[in-house]
């Protein structure tokens, strides 16, 4: 089990801290608006980037994931992204 923490940074730059048993990372994140109304209008980024890494975890270990981006990265590595991000934030 994985404990998620998403602080604001900045105006776009969200930090992530990512807590289990094996230890902690930090990733900063950039998400802008048109980032949240592309992958989940109506929701704030917090939630959209909380949601995300929630994700992310799922497919690989917090070691895998990159210590900075941009959050349409995540896109890239996995095409079904945005489709379950949506389906995801809409059942929540």
């Amino acid at each position: 089990m994985s404990t998620i923490t998403v602080t604001k940074a900045s105006d776009t730059v969200y930090r992530v801290t990512v807590t289990v048993r094996a230890g902690q990372s930090v990733h900063d994140v950039t998400v802008l608006p048109e980032d949240v109304e592309r992958y989940a209008s109506g929701a704030s980024p917090e939630r959209l980037v909380e949601t995300s890494f929630e994700f992310l975890l799922a497919r690989e270990p917090q070691e895998s994931i990159l210590s900075r981006f941009e959050l349409p990265v995540i896109e890239r590595y996995f095409p079904d992204y945005p489709r379950r991000i949506r389906e995801t934030l809409r059942t929540a």
